[in-house]
């Protein structure tokens, strides 16, 4: 007869990373509980929103929210975990898979890790691996997915606009579906399997009822018992949910045979012998278990034992039961204290994780709170918080009480940051917009001016553009090129033409200085001959000739400062003063402008002077002005010497330029006179007309 005592209830699948509070960054979902092998939803899930769908046993779930259990729930983790690796003796695989840290992978190693398994282990082993990736995946696809959305809509999008497509979430959602198909296919197989099992059993345990009823030899009804112990051991697994029950009853019926083989306790006790030997190996094993050093080998082969115990070893004698029993509970109560320790150094290791992952948060919005005023600078930044991210993931699990939180303030800290950053790329679109109008503008008027002649507005006028155009930011990168070549273009065509001309005219100056070069070597030779009216005509002549040159280089104008020396020298020599000399240089210019018969020309010249004389008229105002500040010193003073000098060449000056403007006004009455002496009369006008 089975112990009460024996009846000592697993929670957990064996394998002890699956009994570790696990970590869930994302906000809690909706999870699957059920632990029927075989779901009948369909796959795939179409949208590419996230999706939080998990299908979590009993016992994972059970280990997310606590990180302590009684002794009574490590035995029923025991006896749960027999009971599915009933069901198919290729279940156990699932011990021997590693789970990884799944958390700290990215979403494209999350779909490798789930393509791997998926092809190459048996699909009924590695449920509890393809949730907890899955589980990762998920949280890490609906942070992008989110993170996406709000930069959709904080660009002016429409949400019902917005599609967001995954490469990763395409290949997940393929490989997920292939698990799911394979998975659904393999327990409808088993199910018909399992239940014509367990069938088999049902019928088994009534044979076994009715051994007791049948009155023949006890050798042959002891012998009909092994049979159908053998049988039983060969009937193949059941339903994980029917598992327990069917051995109970089994065990049930077991135990009233004994009762009733009291008839013949030689059978009796030589089986009761040999099963007490057999769960005192179990027992000295189950108590070796202490020393081995893998806690997940351990209970696993502690899960082992239990199993043995129940399946394959019968009932001892019952004055050896409470003590064999105790002896292996004690041994699984020991294996209960290690994983309760295990717990507690997991526990520990949730806060240092916890502590990492505030200051990645901490980090990310210090991000946040200095964003940078340019691009450059912003898409190192970018890069850094995205590493802070990765960082994040990495990071570990958390104790599950601040798991929640923890993930929202991350949400939280990432979308701070993303707000501010579109938020700049959103106003710096603004601005190269404004940007590229303002170049379209000054793109115009290039276009205007590239074919325009006139040199002398239209040269200050680009060059105007070209600064203004360095002023101006950047333009949107599509429109950067275009708009820049054109802008070059037109520059280009400018200005090409324009130094094409100054190049013909380079040559026309380079020319007339090599006229006045000759002049000048002539007039260095000229000796005045002692009769002043000679002398003079032939210094006009050279004036005339002199002014009759055209534009010559700038780096040449030198030579007009040589030949006004020699002129100069030349008049002081017929005794005639500054003044005059300069009204007779002036008086050449005078018959230019009457020879050329052009009202601007005289008027330009008019203003011109009259500028010249309030210019002079304003020095010596101002000179005047300063000698008063010096009315008690002497007249041999320097400083009043300097002034007084100045004021006179200045008032000097001022006759000469009234001289200049009196000449002016006589050529000019005398064009306006010789213009009405040949008017026609009115008289004249009108002949001929009838």
């Amino acid at each position: 007869m089975i112990e009460k005592d024996e009846q000592l209830s697993p929670e957990s699948t064996g394998s002890e990373e699956t009994k570790a509070v696990e970590q869930n960054p994302a906000p809690a979902e909706k999870v699957e509980t059920e632990v029927t092998p075989a779901p009948s939803e369909s796959e795939p899930v179409k949208s590419e929103e996230p999706s939080a769908e998990s299908a979590e046993s009993p016992a994972e779930a059970k280990a997310k929210g606590q990180t302590e259990e009684s002794p009574g729930e490590t035995q029923e983790a025991i006896d749960e975990a027999n009971a599915e690796d009933a069901e198919d003796d290729d279940n156990n695989r699932r011990h021997q898979i590693p789970l990884l840290d799944y958390d700290s992978l990215s979403m494209e190693n999350l779909v490798g890790e789930l393509q791997r398994l998926v092809r190459t282990e048996k699909v009924q082993a590695i449920n509890t691996h393809v949730n907890q990736i899955k589980r990762s995946f998920d949280q890490q696809f609906k942070s992008l997915f989110e993170e996406k959305k709000e930069e959709f809509l904080e660009n002016g999008g429409n949400e019902i606009d917005f599609r967001f497509s995954s490469v990763s979430k395409r290949q997940f959602n393929e490989v997920y579906k292939e698990y799911r198909e394979k998975r659904d296919a393999y327990y409808k197989n088993l199910e018909k399997q399992l239940e014509s099992n367990l069938q088999d059993r049902l019928a088994i345990i009534e044979e076994l009822k009715s051994l007791i009823n049948v009155e023949e030899d006890m050798n042959n009804t002891y012998q009909n018992f092994k049979a159908l112990q053998e049988k039983w051991r060969n009937a193949g697994p059941v339903p994980r949910n029917q598992y327990n029950d069917v051995w109970r009853t089994y065990h049930h019926h077991t135990e009233i045979f004994y009762d009733f083989l009291h008839l013949n306790r030689e059978l009796r006790d030589l089986d009761f012998k040999h099963n007490l030997e057999e769960k005192q190996k179990l027992v000295e094993r189950a108590e070796g278990l202490v020393q081995e050093p893998d806690l997940s080998k351990a209970f696993f082969e502690l899960q082992t034992l239990h199993k043995i115990w129940k399946e394959d070893i019968g009932p001892v004698a019952k004055e050896h039961r409470e003590a064999i029993w105790k002896r292996f509970s004690a041994a699984t109560k020991l294996m209960h204290q290690r994983r309760q320790d295990h717990f507690k150094e997991l526990e520990a290791g949730y806060e240092v994780n916890l502590e990492k992952k505030k200051g990645i948060i901490a980090s990310i919005l210090d991000q946040a709170e200095g964003l940078a005023k340019d691009h450059k600078a912003l898409q190192k930044q970018m890069k850094a918080v995205e590493a802070l991210r990765e960082e994040f993931f990495k990071a570990g699990k958390v104790p599950q009480k601040v798991n929640e939180a923890t993930w929202s303030e991350f949400k939280e800290a990432v979308r701070q940051f993303n707000r501010k950053k579109n938020s700049f790329y959103k106003d710096l679109k603004r601005e190269q917009q404004d940007n590229l109008e303002k170049k379209r503008n000054l793109l115009a008027l290039a276009e205007a001016l590239k074919d325009s002649e006139d040199h002398a507005t239209a040269t200050p006028e680009m060059k105007r553009i070209q600064n203004e155009w360095k002023k101006i930011g950047h333009v949107p990168r599509k429109y950067s090129d275009k708009i820049w070549n054109d802008f070059k273009a037109a520059c280009n065509h400018y200005f090409d033409r324009l130094h094409d001309k100054r190049d013909a005219s380079h040559q026309v100056e380079l020319e007339h200085y090599e006229n006045k070069r000759k002049c000048l070597d002539r007039l260095k030779e000229f000796q005045l001959s002692g009769k002043r009216e000679d002398d003079l005509n032939a210094i006009k002549g050279f004036i005339a000739e002199w002014k009759s040159f055209g534009r010559i280089p700038q780096n040449k104008l030198h030579i007009n400062n040589k030949f006004n020396k020699i002129i100069d020298a030349l008049f002081k020599k017929l005794d005639i003063d500054k003044q005059e000399s300069e009204l007779l240089k002036y008086g050449d210019k005078i018959s230019q402008l009457a020879g050329g018969q052009d009202d601007r020309a005289i008027q330009k010249e008019r203003s011109f002077i009259r500028k010249k004389i309030d210019e002079s008229n304003a020095e010596i105002r101002q000179l005047e002005n300063n000698l008063q500040f010096f009315s008690n010193a002497s007249e041999d003073n320097p400083l009043v010497k300097e002034v007084v000098s100045k004021i006179t060449k200045h008032r000097e000056s001022l006759d000469t330029w009234k001289a200049k403007l009196k000449k002016l006004n006589i050529m000019e009455n005398q064009l306006n006179k010789q213009v009405e002496e040949e008017a026609p009369s009115d008289n004249e006008a009108t002949e001929g007309v009838d």
